[in-house]
């Protein structure tokens, strides 16, 4: 049973199939499981007190030496042609998320880095951009594709009127009903643009849909959307402009609007 044990622990590690090559003739000779893993441990402990020994403070504004350790990580996982390149893309792409704080660095690459693949070109055509890019157009072919120091408006809701969540019957019994459900639904999506517009953002981004009434009404104010945004790239946009996911359209408040981005462009890479 411990000798599964160890198999288990082991198998993660690249060495673990020598570890266990080597404690499998100690086995042959009856010698007990627990005093091969104690003989591991010391060993263990042993290389952990080698390592303290060695170590050295790593200066990160010494670029020189950061790039010799990332190259040590990574240099042999591409051709030589394109190591230093990828060396380079590393080291800028975690120096762009890297947040100082009174009591700790925060470097959080899982949320906030992100590959974007687009198919064409080749490895030299790769960059770590300043900023956020998503693959999406804009709603409606008037909106502006081109702003500068925009104003930039994060929601959570959809702009279009809700459906039902179950099952829902209407009986209509003359034509001004209808005419009257349509005039309620004109109404309430009205009513939400209103709230976005008197606050005068410059882009809307939402996780959810935008009727084409909501989309005229945007236009009309001169205002850029954006829809189905997923949830990972609204965080980088909020972390990149200073936005805050707002989720609900009467609950907008001024310090919810992000004015940290410089140049906002929509342009085509390829075929996207």
């Amino acid at each position: 049973m411990c000798y599964y044990t160890i198999v288990f622990v082991l198998h993660w590690y690249p060495i673990g199939g020598e570890i266990l090559s080597a404690a499998e003739p100690l086995l042959h000779r009856n010698f007990h499981p627990t005093v091969i893993v104690r003989g591991y441990t010391k060993a263990l402990q042993k290389a952990i007190d080698t390592c303290k020994s060695i170590c050295r403070t790593i200066d990160i504004d010494n670029i020189e030496e950061l790039r010799g350790i990332v190259m040590t990580a990574i240099g042999t996982k591409f051709s030589s042609r394109w190591g230093d390149l990828m060396v380079d893309m590393a080291i800028k792409a975690v120096k762009r998320v890297v947040i100082k704080h009174e009591n700790y660095t925060e470097v959080d690459v899982k949320r906030y880095c992100r590959v974007e693949k687009i198919p064409g070109g080749e490895l030299s055509d790769w960059r770590v951009l300043d900023g956020v890019m998503f693959n999406k157009d804009v709603t409606h072919n008037k909106m502006r594709r081109k702003i500068d120091n925009p104003r930039v408006l994060l929601l959570d809701c959809p702009l279009e009127y809700k459906k039902g969540e179950s099952t829902t019957n209407v009986e209509i019994m003359n034509e001004e009903d209808f005419n009257t459900l349509l005039r309620q639904e004109e109404e309430y999506v009205e009513n939400i643009c209103a709230h976005i517009v008197a606050v005068k953002p410059d882009i809307v981004i939402t996780e959810k849909g935008v009727s084409d009434l909501a989309q005229h009404y945007l236009v009309k104010a001169n205002i850029t959307a954006f829809r189905r945004l997923r949830k990972s790239d609204m965080n980088r946009v909020a972390r990149c402009t200073g936005a805050t996911i707002v989720n609900r359209t009467d609950e907008i408040q001024e310090s919810d609007i992000g004015n940290r981005c410089g140049h906002f462009e929509i342009r085509k890479i390829g075929d996207e």
